[in-house]
């Protein structure tokens, strides 16, 4: 099994000879459908041996150039800075943003522990704010009151970190212009947010830094790595920096500060940008599957899907569903075992942070979108490369476990 950014598992399917001995039963039990399993091209082994026969396997190369480059092309960040992941990129954010012990650090509570980790570990206080109920995101209203109330104490956060939940962009408008007036920097964690639009542009464009993640499970995979953007060629500049050990310039190892080992090799570079020039049907490909599954199970009672912001494009990345255990006659657990039960994988939403025991002391604002959230959401299979009939498999064992 492999787990890591944003909590998503996907497994590999078993080779036909490698399938466990068990007699007919075992041969005809339908096969597992996953998450979101990443999906190939085809063109991936042809630009893999292209870099092997260069030479360049380490994280150097005209491979992460061309990779940086079209990450680019696709956000529209004039610079790109590709690393070892996702959490790698916030780290590096936190880092040029000089975040010191005691600084305040905010977030939306309803994310992965990533959004705040980095911040934590050197230091940081984390402050955790609810969402929306319309969007999932972090909810701009209370934002504005908790600033205010912030600097009335006299202490604003030292950054606000905004989330893309499930590739849907944050209110990042409403974001920066209520920390704007306090001078307060935003990055954008946007490892689920690639491919997402907010009024015309892609996700996490406006804020100072952004990252995006291209694990094993997102809509466009390198098999890990990630990528920190910014318009600003200073910020960059110092965290590809920090990203190689913050070596100084000259003919030896020399160091005035300590830095890290962030670098993507250049083989996941590769196939990150085989990958990334097939975004947009990938997006085409998941709002398709979010569509079959509304118009599927449209006529049960109990079920609502995670609505989308009226200011963007939302990738569908994972189809999220609420069950009102009410009206659909089982709760959220019970429908996720049944699922699990047909050979079908599903995931609560975000279990929000000020819930986790690591974080029961941290202080926070609302919670309770968040909480009703986690009680009741649900992510549904949604990766692009899930045929139709697998999908009628996962609508169909939702119907049976439907007890209204």
């Amino acid at each position: 099994m492999i787990q890591y950014r944003h909590c998503v598992t996907f497994l590999a399917p078993l080779h036909p000879a490698a399938r466990p001995l068990g007699g007919l039963a075992a041969e005809v039990s339908p096969r597992r459908i996953h998450l979101s399993p990443p999906h190939l091209t085809g063109r991936e082994a042809a630009a893999l041996q292209a870099v092997l026969d260069s030479g360049w396997v380490a994280p150097a190369g005209p491979a992460i150039p061309a990779f940086e480059a079209a990450i680019g092309a696709v956000t529209g960040f004039t610079q790109v800075l590709a690393t070892a992941s996702g959490t790698a990129a916030l780290h590096l954010a936190f880092r040029v943003l000089d975040i010191a012990p005691g600084d305040e650090v905010w977030a939306p509570g309803f994310t992965f522990v990533a959004t705040i980790a980095p911040a934590v570990q050197m230091g940081a206080v984390p402050r955790f704010l609810d969402v929306d109920a319309g969007s999932w995101t972090l909810d701009p209203d209370l934002l504005r009151r908790e600033l205010r109330a912030a600097a009335r104490r006299g202490r604003l956060p030292r950054a606000v970190v905004a989330v893309d939940i499930y590739g849907q962009a944050a209110e990042l408008d409403a974001i920066l212009a209520a920390c704007g007036h306090w001078g307060v920097p935003v990055v954008s964690d946007s490892a689920e947010g690639l491919g997402a639009t907010i009024r015309g542009r892609h996700a996490g464009r406006g804020a100072l830094l952004a990252t995006l993640s291209f694990n094993g499970n997102k809509i466009v995979t390198a098999g890990g790595g990630g990528a920190l953007a910014s318009d600003d060629p200073v910020l960059i500049g110092r965290a590809r920096h920090l990203a190689s050990h913050a070596k100084d310039p000259a003919p030896h190892y020399q160091h005035s500060a300590t830095g890290h080992a962030y670098g993507l090799s250049s083989l996941l570079a590769a196939v990150g940008r085989v990958q990334l020039a097939d975004l947009a049907p990938r997006v085409a490909a998941r709002r398709a599957i979010f569509a079959r599954y509304a118009a599927g199970l449209a006529d049960l009672p109990g079920l609502s899907f995670m609505p989308e912001a009226p200011w963007g494009m939302a990738t569908r990345w994972l189809t999220a569903l609420l069950v009102d255990p009410v009206r659909f006659g089982t709760d959220r657990e019970a429908l996720r075992e049944s699922l699990d039960a047909a050979g079908v994988e599903s995931r609560p939403v975000w279990k929000p942070l000020p819930l986790q025991p690591i974080f029961r002391d941290a202080p926070a604002a609302g919670g309770t979108v968040a909480e009703a959230l986690f009680a009741r959401g649900l992510c549904l299979p949604s990766g692009t490369g899930m045929e139709a009939g697998d999908q009628d498999r996962v609508i169909t064992a939702i119907r049976d476990a439907c007890r209204a």
